[in-house]
């Protein structure tokens, strides 16, 4: 499935809001590095992440699908959601 440029900011708008970045939103785009680049993305914030994610798009994140790879960037994040869209 390709990856649209409204699930990408979709993505992007509920990770800014659950982390508490809006100062920093706009030098966020899909190759942005999520672990190990964006401090507030703990692993309480990953569950946090999920749970938003999840009641914002409606859809089941498996606790399999909570991987380094899927959340290496917003994109690859992104590319999770639409695949489950």
């Amino acid at each position: 499935m390709a990856l649209t440029g409204t699930t990408i900011d979709d993505v992007k708008a509920v990770l800014v809001s659950v982390l508490g970045i809006e100062d920093r939103a706009a030098t966020i785009d899909a190759g942005t590095e999520l672990l190990g680049n964006l401090p507030e993305l703990d692993s309480m914030a990953v569950l946090e992440l999920v749970a938003a994610l999840e009641e914002r798009f409606g859809v089941v994140i498996d606790d399999d699908e909570v991987t380094a790879e899927v959340f290496d960037t917003l994109g690859s994040l992104s590319e999770l959601i639409d695949a489950k869209l």
